[in-house]
């Protein structure tokens, strides 16, 4: 925004609170107006859209501690100062004016001196830092339009919607609604961008951007590893003995059949091709992770059977060879 609209329009009285207002009660207010005005809910009325822009513009100004005071700093020099060119024409209500209502005097013609650091010092507070007629921030016919100021906001998706990808819709505190595209296979506080979604430029600028921190929800079953997706499957001790052909979760889809080879141990990953998390850099596989089950209850017809078997097993010990490792 020109500084020349901040003498012109009383924020304060746009949004109908006092000068001494309160960042939460001016927050309050805010909010109840948006609702009122807000597009969504004024469909076609365009004076109640440009009350909505008048509202979000004097918001965005009084929301900013740093703006706040600026704004109130150049509204008390009188809303009767214009900032006209050298040469003009005009009747007084140029930078004389200004500095003349900052210093107590001197004005066209005066004996008042001042030094650079002194117009580095009042034009840095009335027009946002940077100095006079520096490109960054400074006097607009210099440093351009100020770009609005970036929002950071937090959601939680769950595991489905971070691997497969979705629309989701977000309310802002103003009570604006924003659609966002979650893409396929975004990780949990991965951080996302919305260009434009941001605060409002206070003089014409471009709007700053929304940018947004993911958190994904724990699935009960799966869990990812990269583009793979890792699941726990149990298997009994004959099917991990004789071998078998066993049914394995996908997510979001029907379940695969997987062969488990005779002797297979427990820890020893099954792979199905091309049932992980599919995004523009690639596909992942399924991690099926053999789990052998050993029951917690047996028999007694059961209990004999085993203790037979492990008379006929093969006399061996399988942890000869951890020790003789650990040893080494």
């Amino acid at each position: 925004m020109a500084s020349q609209d901040w003498f012109d329009k009383d924020f304060y009285k746009i949004l109908g609170v006092k000068k001494d207002v309160t960042p939460a009660e001016l927050k309050k207010t805010y909010r109840k107006l948006a609702r009122k005005y807000h597009p969504d809910s004024n469909a076609g009325d365009l004076n109640a859209e440009a009350k909505f822009k008048e509202l979000s513009e004097a918001y965005s100004v009084l929301n900013d501690p740093e703006q706040r005071k600026e704004y109130d700093a150049v509204r008390a020099m009188g809303s009767g100062a214009r900032f006209t060119a050298p040469g003009g024409g005009g009747a007084g209500g140029g930078f004389d004016d200004v500095f003349g209502g900052m210093f107590g005097g001197g004005g066209r013609g005066g004996s008042t001196s001042y030094q650079q650091a002194d117009f580095d010092d009042i034009l840095g507070g009335v027009f946002g830092r940077g100095g006079f007629g520096q490109p960054s921030g400074g006097y607009r016919g210099f440093g351009g339009p100020t770009p609005g100021r970036d929002v950071t906001a937090s959601t939680t998706i769950d595991f489905l919607t971070a691997t497969k990808g979705d629309q989701i819709t977000l309310q802002t505190a103003e009570g604006r609604t924003i659609k966002v595209n979650i893409p396929a296979g975004v990780a949990d506080g991965q951080k996302i961008k919305l260009r434009g979604k941001g605060h409002p430029s206070p003089d014409g600028g471009p709007a700053g951007d929304l940018v947004l921190t993911v958190a994904v929800r724990k699935h009960p079953v799966f869990e990812r590893d990269g583009l793979n997706l890792r699941v726990n499957v149990p298997v009994t001790f004959v099917e991990a003995t004789l071998g078998a052909t066993i049914e394995v979760p996908t997510l979001g889809g029907e379940p695969v059949k997987l062969r488990v080879a005779p002797g297979t141990p427990s820890g020893r990953v099954l792979r199905v091709k091309g049932r992980g998390v599919s995004t523009s850099k690639g596909t992942g596989d399924l991690l099926a992770v053999v789990q052998v089950a050993v029951p917690s209850h047996l028999s007694a017809e059961a209990r004999a059977a085993l203790e037979r078997f492990h008379e006929l097993e093969p006399h061996e010990n399988p942890r000869d060879d951890l020790i003789v490792r650990a040893r080494g």
